[in-house]
Formats: C-alpha cells, structure tokens, sequence
C-alpha cells in the first residue's frame, strides 16, 4: 500500500497547541506535577533564554535531605572547588548544603569521629575520602546497616564495603604522569627522581606514587619516595632539606599540590630550569603559575569540582528513588596541564576551578579536540 503524506495546516497546528495548553492548564489547578509540566511547556520551552527561577523545581516535594561530606584535611584549597560543587548540587535539588567536617591534619581518628557523629545524628548520606585501608570499614559498614549510602570521593580503598568511588583513577594516573617525565628526555638511565608525597601511605596519594613506581623502575631510573608533611606550609622546607642532601636528583614527580609548589620552588631558587625537571598535581592558581614560568612540566587536572557535585547527586536520588538508584563509580578523569595550555585555566575565571567563587556562565569551545 502506498504510504500516505500528510501536511500540517501551520495556522491550525498553532491553534491546536494553544487550545491543548490552554486545557491542560486548567487541569493543572488541580494537579501540581501537570502544572509544571505546562509551565516548562510554556514559560521555559526552547525559545527560553534563561532558566533561573528556583520557586519551581524539578523534582516532586521531598525531604530537606541532609548530608555529610567527611574531609581528611578539610581547611586544603584543593577542596574549595569540591565545597563548591556540593553547594551547586544542593542549590539545584532544593537541600541543605551538606556538612563539610573530619581533620584538617589528615587524622583517620578524626574522620572517623566524625563519621560516628553524621551516623548518630541521623545523616542522609555520607561521602568520606577513603585515605586508610582499614580505618573506615567499621565506620562505613554501621552506616549501610542503619540504612545511610556512603560514597567515597578523591581516596578509595577497593576493601571497603562504600557503595561507589567519584574520584580520579590514582594507580593509572601516577603511570600516566610518569610516562610524561620519562618522555621529556630530562633524566637519564641510573639518574635519580623523586616521588615526592606529603603523607605517605595514605588512600589518596600513595596511589599515585605506586602507580608511577614501575614506569620509572623500568626506564631504569633510580627512583626515590620521599615524604614531606601534611601541613601545607612545611613541605617546602622539609624538601629543601632533602634537595640539599640529594642535588643529584633530576626530577622532582610530585603527587600534591603542595609539594607541587615546594618542588617549584626549589628549581627556581636553585636556578635549576632546563637540568631539573618537575611535575605537579591539582590546578590551584600558585601550580599553574608555576606551569607558565617553566618550573614545572605540567600539572594534573581531577576536576574536583565534580568530586562535590556527584556525590550529592547521587545520594539525593537514592534517598529520593528510594534506593533504586544505587551510587556509580565515577572517574572524574586525568587531563594534562601544560605551558601550551595553561593559559586557558589562568584566563578563565571560574568556581568550577576556584579562580572566583562567583556564578558565572562561561562560553563553551567552538571545537572540541
């Protein structure tokens, strides 16, 4: 049977439209959900140019959900992205922003007191940095027992019984950052590199360190962990001391921001540019400025903005779905920040990278490559 074709009457289309809103409009007086589905149909459809009204959202009427976000060094600027995008999340869905506690000196008996104060006081969901191998079990298994997801984000311990991991993969990314300093030619068979870390051991950084281990064992460097200090402000005198001792390194790899900036630091006070070469972590303003002067071969974007804004998404619709929809390990990625491209970190201001607090919407690239 021939197929048939029909044309559509523009004028009568937009006749038919209006009286099917019109309708369905007074049948939204008696139902709530219709009348924000014709609000969207007609207040905020494709000829919107903004959507900021907040007094209607998407989601059905629920609980002020309230959640917990377990830091191990909760005053680091690292995280002001991550506090950000938790306060984003928790904006959009209509919830209290989540409590940000735990140590400020990457304690687990602090965090853990913490977890056992969010499980007590009835918390809705927990998102905790999983920097100890054993440390959290117990804290975490009290907290699925009494029914309360947990999500760990930036440190994972795969031993833990957490329902998923938003975060960036460490071991591959380590393996990644250390092919980068393997092919920059900088350092030779036999020649020394430092793995510098703040903590060693722990669930967020060690990972780094291991993963990167075996790419230099194989170029057959002479590879050296080196520990510093979870306080921000020592890590550069305590790698200075070990420079002094060791100026035959020819790589500082380091795994944290802050021994980033130390390792920095040191080459440019040391005059060591084009003889020593550095690598950073994180993309705080002071490593990126690092990056543009030359001290550093590059640093390591995780996005930790999305480190907050998952986890709160995520345990939202569990609560909301009532458990159907179960938290998903998230890889929040590896890019590599280098003097080509630094530039456009440095010149865009944005709290998705904590160069400005302020909301701003930015344009996106007109090519992606």
């Amino acid at each position: 049977m021939a197929s048939e074709t029909h044309e559509v009457n523009p004028v009568q289309y937009d006749v038919s439209r209006r009286r099917f809103l019109r309708n369905a409009g007074i049948a939204a007086a008696s139902v709530p959900f219709l009348g924000g589905l014709v609000d969207v149909l007609t207040e905020r459809g494709a000829a919107a140019q903004e959507y900021s009204d907040s007094n209607h959202p998407f989601f059905a009427s629920h609980p002020a959900y309230k959640f917990t976000f377990v830091n191990h060094v909760t005053t680091n600027t690292f995280f002001t992205p991550t506090i950000y995008g938790m306060q984003d999340a928790a904006h959009i869905l209509g919830i209290p922003t989540p409590s940000w506690t735990g140590s400020a000196t990457s304690l687990a008996t602090d965090m853990v007191t913490a977890l056992g104060a969010a499980i007590a006081a009835g918390t809705k969901g927990i998102a905790t940095t999983l920097i100890d191998p054993t440390a959290f079990n117990q804290p975490v298994d009290n907290a699925l027992s009494k029914g309360i997801p947990v999500i760990a984000y930036n440190a994972d311990e795969p031993g833990n019984a957490r329902m998923a991991y938003v975060g960036q993969n460490n071991l591959t990314a380590g393996a990644a950052a250390a092919k980068n300093i393997v092919a920059s030619g900088l350092v030779s068979k036999g020649e020394l590199v430092a793995g510098v870390i703040a903590t060693p051991g722990t669930g967020n950084i060690q990972p780094r360190i291991d993963g990167a281990k075996p790419t230099f064992v194989a170029a057959g460097y002479d590879f050296k962990e080196v520990g510093t200090d979870a306080t921000q402000a020592l890590e550069e005198p305590k790698l200075e001391q070990w420079y002094l001792g060791n100026k035959d390194v020819k790589a500082f790899y380091c795994v944290d921001s802050g021994d980033s900036i130390a390792a920095a630091t040191i080459i440019e006070k040391y005059n060591l540019g084009g003889k020593v070469g550095g690598s950073g972590w994180d993309i705080g303003a002071p490593v990126l400025q690092q990056v543009k002067a030359g001290n550093l071969l590059f640093t390591i974007d995780q996005q930790a903005y999305l480190q907050g804004f998952v986890p709160t998404i995520q345990l939202f619709l569990y609560n909301i779905s009532g458990g159907l929809m179960k938290p998903c390990n998230t890889d929040t990625g590896l890019g590599f920040v280098t003097k080509a491209n630094v530039g456009e970190y440095l010149n865009t201001k944005s709290r998705y990278e904590d160069s400005t607090s302020a909301q701003v919407v930015l344009k996106p690239p007109a090519a992606i490559g």
